[in-house]
Formats: structure tokens, C-alpha cells, sequence
């Protein structure tokens, strides 16, 4: 969402929960769903546990898809996700994607904007898991720094990049929040559908 500024801080955030579990999973969780890195060239020196995302082939139908992190993670990360709605964002919207995503060390996820109109519509909150003195996380143009322990939601219409110079991946959790104003312009509440994998 094109917010007023490049990045909003939202203040400290108890991670440790779903740090911890993401940090238990095992290089085969990081593989079980890979469409981000083929759908999207800039994902594509990334991993992702995704735990859910909307079927883009329906849009603007909203159908949000749990994926098979959801059955890893959901039960550490709803809390997170739902403190930082209530405290920072009007209630009644909905989740529409959520996922841990890794740099590889070495790696870099190049300038771009995100273009999907569902981009458009949603806040995007980023919150560090793991993180090293060599990521730089640019926004137009402007390098900054996420500590871990607090949430920021940044301006995904703004070119943005990430380069991971450091000898560890970097991991953040990311989740996407539609708001209850910008749900009603899609249209019947009915519309939305949470399915489950097969």
C-alpha cells in the first residue's frame, strides 16, 4: 500500500515464539511450497514458508488458500499477526497472505515494486526473525535497518531491494493485511472463501 511515508515503525513486537519455531524447521519446510521464487524473478534467491496466499487467477475475487506452512506456524504466528492489527491497523479486514521468507546469504532481491493490485489494497508488515550487520533494505532509494524484536510496515508501491552481504541468511515474516475499506471495494463479503490444500 502506497502509505505516506517509506516505512512505518510499529514498535516492539514478542517474537520469540515464532522465532523459535521457525528456527526448528527442518530445509524441507523451506521447500514444500516454491511458487513465490517461480512466479516472481526478484523471489528467486529466496526460500519461503508460506503459510497463507490468495489464488491471483480469481482476483479480484478473494480466495485466500491455506498452504502447508499454515499446519508449521499458524499457531505461533496468529497471535503476532493479531497483536499488531489490534494495535495498529482498523479491525475487520482480513489476512491475505503470510509467510517467513529467507535471503540466502549472498543473496539480493533486486529493485522493484510490488504490482499485483492486491498490492495496492493491503498493509505490509515485515517482522525480523534473523538479521546480520550486512542487509540493507532500500526504499526509494534510502537504506534502512530492521531490528529484530519490532515490526515496520513499508511502502511496497516504492522501488524497494534487499541485499544480504552477510555469511547468514536473513529471515523476516511478512504478512500482508487487507482493511476492512479496502475489502468492501471488492465486493461482497461472500466472496471471500478460505479453502484448504489438497
Amino acid at each position: 500500500m502506497d502509505i505516506d511515508t517509506r516505512l512505518r515503525e510499529l514498535g516492539e513486537v514478542d517474537t520469540a515464539p515464532l522465532a523459535q519455531a521457525i528456527l526448528g524447521l527442518g530445509d524441507e519446510a523451506w521447500h514444500e511450497e516454491e511458487y513465490r521464487q517461480e512466479a516472481f524473478d526478484v523471489h528467486r534467491e529466496t526460500e519461503s514458508i508460506v503459510l497463507v496466499f490468495i489464488n491471483l487467477d480469481v482476483w479480484p475475487v478473494l480466495e485466500v488458500i491455506k498452504e502447508p506452512g499454515w499446519h508449521h506456524l499458524a499457531d505461533v504466528a496468529i497471535p503476532v499477526m493479531h497483536d499488531i492489527i489490534d494495535r495498529f491497523y482498523p479491525k475487520g479486514g482480513t489476512i491475505i497472505r503470510a509467510m517467513a521468507a529467507k535471503l540466502l546469504a549472498g543473496g539480493k532481491i533486486a529493485p522493484h515494486t510490488d504490482t499485483h493490485p492486491s498490492f495496492h489494497m493491503g498493509h505490509r508488515i515485515h517482522i525480523p526473525i534473523t538479521t546480520n550487520n550486512r542487509v540493507r533494505f532500500m526504499i526509494d532509494g534510502r537504506p534502512h535497518r530492521f531490528e529484530i524484536g519490532k515490526a515496520y510496515e513499508i511502502n511496497n508501491q516504492k522501488n524497494h531491494s534487499v541485499m544480504n552481504k552477510g555469511t547468514e541468511d536473513r529471515i523476516t515474516f511478512i504478512f500482508d493485511y487487507l482493511p476492512p475499506e479496502q475489502l468492501a471495494k471488492l465486493g461482497k463479503r461472500q466472496q471471500s472463501r478460505l479453502t484448504a490444500p489438497a
